[in-house]
């Protein structure tokens, strides 16, 4: 049985602004081929709805993929995925910097940060 896609959530303690939170989770989707091109998004009041966030929230994060070629709008088709975009070279240093904001946000320092990173790692 193949497993369910993963959901989107924000967390809004997480000192990531919601708007990078949808983003990037929806980037990961895409890349990771649980989106693959053509795919058709929530609109942006259901999505935001679901997410408990403001509609301007969703907006700035489909403004944001669209900007950067990954999602396409037109008023038949609705938000859909127009390309999977390449694994970024950047894209490990941007996954540290929202795990580095978190672990701050959460009080962490960077030694215990560095150790969860570690067992996270060894265990996948």
């Amino acid at each position: 049985m193949n497993a369910p896609p993963p959901r989107v959530v924000v967390d809004v303690d997480s000192g990531v602004p919601p708007w990078r939170q949808v983003r990037d989770q929806i980037t990961r989707l895409i890349v990771q081929g649980w989106l693959p091109e053509g795919s058709r998004l929530p609109t942006i009041r259901q999505l935001a709805g679901d997410l408990g966030i403001a509609p301007g929230t969703v907006a700035r994060a489909y403004r944001e993929l669209a900007a950067g070629g990954v999602l396409s709008t037109g008023r038949r088709q609705g938000t859909v995925v127009a390309s999977v975009p390449a694994a970024a070279p950047n894209a490990l240093e941007a996954a540290a910097a929202e795990f580095a904001t978190t672990a701050r946000a959460l009080g962490v320092d960077v030694e215990a940060a560095v150790a969860a990173v570690r067992a996270a790692y060894l265990v996948e």
